[in-house]
């Protein structure tokens, strides 16, 4: 009986990671015929059981290192051309498996997409008509008299300068067979032409030129360029402050890459500060079309398939997007740049929980290509590697425009009346210079980190609260819906008319979000053009990018929103920036709690005094002694990181170590309890003295999406052991079904 997949036992053979199964590895001999296509991280067709299913070539095993005893089933096809990871990427991934304790499949599905892994998103064509030859006269007669279609298709190719018109300019399917007929004729040649899915759109980008830059500017630029043209790959650190003209700096950088014949990628924190960045590059190089792609998580999969692949064929030399395309695959890299280093939206929260900062440093030593980090408020971790001579620091402390930096003013609203009319919201200062930076014509940015109407819904008479069945947490009462959220889960809600413990009608909203304050401010400013930004404003496609676009063209006087609009906007007509609440962030169990609150307030200041007018920033707090708050008012991050790393310092937080972080989430509170338990009694006996863990206990948010969380922290000086033990011991560890154990490597969330 014949076999159904062909077998072989000599010969070279790979080791193939399958699609779809965590770190399943499977060992095929190579056929002779394709035995030059099979390289590491090419993409193959293997049997598998009774079926056909897709992988990656991980490894290359050559026929002495070939176990000769066993009969391998053959690779049956290479899908593609070449290999779709390079072997730097490669190398890549396999040490971010290792680093974050994660199966190696799971870094191949974030270098390699999904539309293109599966190959369901095949290039998109279309039918063009080319007029070849034009008829004579006593020719063109006859088509018009006997085939006046043909005739028209004829004069319509005819009158358009480039002689070319798609299909669908001609009728669509009405104009395929007289287009066919005039093909015969040999007056008309009709080709397929491919459809590039732009996430531009029809958007056109005008040809901007190079600034001038100033003696900081110019000096930064020279450092990058000659760390470049010697090839190294030491990073460098940009401190510069807001609006000190890094974006500039990035331009002429990757201008210079450029014109040596190498790649750029660009990191972005966040999608919404993409279509900016995009679109200053897609200026700047507007005399090269198509060398500016594209990736994000919000693109359709038709995008992505094409923007991937215009990277992986060199046709698109400057990649951008946030921490996903520290994986594209730009070809030659020589030039990495990461913005606004220090947001924490790098470290991603779901497995693999890797930090895309981290790996863009790793991935230019391994590409030998030059690495750019900028920010105004560079992290701590940052900082820490300049003071141990690992980073090269350069430094912008001037305004690009010679503007001064925004005043600042900090409020303490602990002291200020309470006005029923503006709900204790917006205080009488705020408004005030509110409403002054409206009758001169100018635009504002106010601030707040929490969305929703109201905090949560409260009985006065028993304290009840309602909380989420899924989650331990407040439900957030939202206005248009009027319906309560979990801002965790999602789950919603009916408002109950009374309180469902006591059944008091007098159940009460408490706290605030942007929602309400929006209610407030068309309130107090009727005529006033207002526009709140948040995640729930912003879920269709484009959204933010349509707003951001109408308040640069001051077709909104206030722009109120959360953390999304803090950083990297540039609007010159902004002269006024409010926070209306500075302390949103300070009570949080986490280490880095102050330092993402001194970030987040200099950020959203520098988007005041961008223009020819000077800024003013006003901050509301009920903490002003805070340190965070302090040193944003004065912009001083030099004096922020000299306090703040010798606190931790002092307590052995990071940068002076690693911390990760163990959950054990299960539905049963008991089981999940049980599991950390005996899980933590069993790493302490495995891990090194010099690595520490807590004892468990329930996590922050004790209860998400219907499952009970309990953690436990680890504290080492290397986070490679914590990563290897924890890695060995969980897989060892066997639990129920409905038990669910996760490790974060250098986490950034502790809740």
């Amino acid at each position: 009986m014949q076999e159904l997949f062909p077998t072989s036992s000599r010969g070279p053979a790979v080791r193939v990671l399958m699609d779809g199964m965590d770190d399943m590895v499977f060992d095929y001999a190579v056929p002779p015929d394709i035995g030059e296509l099979v390289q590491r991280g090419c993409r193959v067709e293997v049997p598998l059981r009774h079926r056909t299913a897709t992988g990656t070539v991980i490894t290359l095993i050559s026929p002495e290192d070939t176990d000769q005893s066993r009969n391998l089933k053959s690779v049956l096809r290479v899908v593609g051309n070449e290999p779709v990871i390079s072997a730097q990427l490669m190398e890549l991934a396999e040490w971010a498996a290792r680093y974050y304790a994660v199966p190696m499949e799971q870094m191949v599905r974030c270098i390699v997409p999904e539309s293109v892994r599966s190959e369901k998103h095949e290039e998109k064509t279309r039918k063009i008509v080319v007029l070849q030859n034009w008829p004579d006269d006593a020719e063109m007669n006859k088509i018009n008299s006997r085939a006046p279609r043909q005739a028209a298709i004829l004069r319509y190719l005819h009158s358009d300068d480039s002689k070319r018109a798609p299909l669908n300019d001609l009728g669509g399917n009405a104009a395929l067979a007289p287009s066919r007929a005039l093909a015969k004729k040999g007056l008309v040649r009709i080709e397929d032409e491919q459809i590039h899915r732009d996430p531009a759109g029809s958007e056109t980008f005008t040809l901007s030129q190079p600034l001038e830059l100033n003696g900081e500017q110019a000096q930064a630029l020279a450092t990058i360029q000659t760390t470049f043209d010697a090839g190294d790959s030491k990073p460098m650190l940009l401190q510069g402050v807001t609006g000190s003209g890094k974006t500039e700096v990035y331009l002429q950088a990757a201008a210079h890459a450029l014109s040596k014949g190498k790649g750029v990628l660009i990191l972005v924190p966040e999608i919404s500060l993409t279509p900016q960045t995009m679109a200053r590059f897609k200026s700047r190089f507007a005399d090269m079309p198509g060398s500016v792609a594209i990736l994000h998580s919000a693109m359709s999969d038709g995008e992505r398939f094409d923007e991937w692949h215009a990277i992986h064929r060199g046709q698109a030399r400057i990649a951008i997007g946030p921490r996903s395309a520290v994986f594209a695959p730009v070809r030659n890299l020589g030039l990495i740049i990461v913005d606004e280093e220090h947001d924490s939206s790098y470290k991603q929260e779901s497995a693999p929980r890797y930090h895309g900062r981290d790996l863009a440093v790793l991935r230019a030593k391994l590409e030998g290509a030059t690495i750019l980090l900028g920010s105004a408020t560079p992290s701590l971790e940052s900082l820490h590697n300049v003071e141990q001579g690992k980073y090269t620091m350069l430094r912008m402390d001037r305004r690009a425009d010679g503007q001064r930096l925004p005043l600042t003013r900090v409020l303490d609203m602990r002291s200020e009346p309470k006005d029923k009319r503006y709900l204790g919201i917006i205080s009488e200062k705020l408004r005030l210079a509110i409403e002054e930076r409206m009758h001169k014509g100018e635009q504002v940015i106010l601030l707040l980190n929490r969305r929703g109407f109201a905090r949560s819904l409260q009985c006065p008479d028993c304290g009840y609260v309602v909380h989420c069945e899924h989650c331990a947490l407040p439900l957030t009462y939202h206005l248009p819906e009027n319906r309560l959220v979990c801002h965790i889960c999602g789950y919603r809600a009916v408002v109950p008319k009374r309180c469902p413990e006591c059944h008091s009608d007098k159940i009460l909203l408490e706290g605030y979000g942007t929602q309400k304050v929006e209610a407030v401010l068309r309130r107090c400013f009727p005529k006033t053009r207002i526009q709140r930004v948040d995640a729930d404003v912003t879920t269709r496609k484009h959204a933010l990018r349509d707003i951001l676009d109408d308040f640069r063209a001051r077709r909104i006087d206030i722009l109120l929103g959360t953390q999304m609009i803090s950083k990297g906007l540039d609007f010159p007509g902004v002269t006024l920036v409010g926070v209306l609440n500075a302390d949103l962030g300070l009570c949080i169990p986490d280490p880095r709690a102050a330092e993402r609150t001194f970030q987040l307030l200099t950020q959203v200041a520098g988007r005041a005094g961008r223009g020819e007018i000077d800024g003013e920033v006003i901050i509301q707090t009920y903490t002003p002694q805070a340190a965070a708050i302090q040193f944003a008012r004065r912009h001083d991050t030099d004096g922020f990181a000299e306090k703040e790393l010798a606190l931790r310092r002092q307590f052995g937080f990071p940068p002076y170590s690693h911390m990760a972080v163990l959950t054990v989430r299960s539905p049963k509170e008991e089981l999940a309890d049980f599991s950390i338990q005996t899980l933590c009694k069993k790493l302490r006996r495995a891990l090194p003295d010099n690595i520490e863990i807590s004892d468990p206990m329930p996590a922050p948010i004790a209860k998400s999406h219907g499952q009970f969380r309990f953690m436990s922290t680890l504290r080492g000086p290397s986070a490679r052991p914590i990563a290897d033990v924890c890695a060995r011991e969980l897989s060892y560890f066997k639990t129920a079904e409905d038990i669910i154990c996760t490790l974060d490597i250098d986490a950034y969330s502790f809740m």
